[in-house]
């Protein structure tokens, strides 16, 4: 079974008329009764050393932070506010404890950025390295929680910020390739301190203008997938619409690498992927710009059930190929590729 397959199987054991429960497995975050006035969003994600994370090259203050912030960003993905943690931790037994005060300052660090508080968990040992889980409880309005089944055809894709920098990042770490020059900062920092989008997140949803809503956390090619899957639809993107790629033409030049490879498919970009109505276009623009962030039109919401990435040549020719959930999957069978 693949991460996908595993994924359905366990929905088939929810109960959809369950007293409260709004949305279950299929978005970022389960949808819970709260009050008349708001919802619950609920959501967990797990770090493991030597999958998720080098702890050669990755400091436990980062890493406290990043595991805050994974977490977040699928509340962000929702339109949701972060309210609460519960942290779950597993290490050797011989743990450093300084690493661990540093790891606990950069998790209490995050929370007071992102206006959470860490509430409680449980610590046990792992003598096969340190494991971390972390549940983020948020809330909103339900008239303004974005789902991921909103898109429909003629809707045009966005993303914020940049993609594939995530990818590249860890590509320069892996290589150790001029560590101490700047330049390439950018893209180390996206890998090693990710920044989960929450204000623009609020800030589209109550816009009113989005369709359907995700983080991008599996890669381009798997996210906006799921996506599709959850609304019906298919979605043509194009290449040279992505945002960054020139940039990461410019690691792949350094240190080789496929710059395709880590903006379609690379993982850990922790940015939203959303559709809108076509002419929304200037009113999204303006709401980055409030947040100080770049949104991108990447594509288009088409009828069918593919994600199909285009690459225009130089003779003005076009090159479509199906890149549907060729994104990163822990269980991906060697054959699926």
């Amino acid at each position: 079974m693949n991460e996908r397959q595993l994924i359905e199987y366990l929905t088939t054991f929810i109960t959809p008329d369950t007293k409260g429960l709004i949305r279950g497995i299929g978005d970022d975050c389960a949808v819970i009764q709260k009050d008349d006035h708001l919802v619950w969003l609920l959501t967990m994600d797990t770090l493991v050393e030597g999958v998720h994370f080098d702890a050669a090259f990755h400091s436990p203050d980062k890493l406290g932070r990043k595991i805050v912030s994974v977490n977040i960003s699928d509340i962000a993905a929702m339109a949701g506010k972060p309210m609460f943690m519960l942290l779950s931790i597993g290490m050797p037994a011989g743990f450093d404890a300084t690493w661990f005060k540093s790891f606990v300052r950069g998790i209490m660090d995050a929370c007071h950025e992102y206006g959470c508080q860490l509430i409680g968990g449980d610590t046990v040992a792992n003598p096969n390295g340190l494991v971390c889980s972390l549940t983020v409880i948020g809330e909103v309005a339900p008239d303004l929680v974005v789902y991921r089944h909103g898109a429909r055809p003629g809707d045009t894709v966005w993303v914020s910020g940049s993609l594939g920098f995530a990818a590249a990042g860890l590509a320069l770490l892996q290589r150790t390739f001029e560590p101490h020059n700047r330049r390439w900062q950018p893209f180390r920092e996206q890998h090693l301190d990710p920044v989960a989008r929450v204000e623009v997140g609020q800030k589209l949803g109550a816009s009113g203008l989005v369709h359907a809503m995700m983080d991008l956390s599996d890669g381009l090619a798997t996210d906006l997938a799921h996506l599709c899957r959850q609304s019906g639809v298919g979605a043509k993107i194009s290449f040279q619409a992505l945002p960054g790629i020139g940039a990461l033409k410019e690691v792949a030049d350094a240190i080789g690498g496929d710059p395709e490879e880590w903006a379609v498919r690379g993982g850990d970009d922790y940015e939203l992927l959303f559709t809108t109505a076509a002419d929304a276009g200037d009113q999204l623009l303006a709401i980055g710009s409030s947040c100080g962030l770049q949104l991108s039109p990447v594509g288009t919401i088409v009828a069918g059930r593919e994600v199909t990435l285009i690459r225009t040549q130089a003779d003005g020719t076009q090159e479509e190929k199906v890149i549907t959930y060729q994104g990163f999957d822990h269980f991906r069978e060697k054959d699926e590729g």
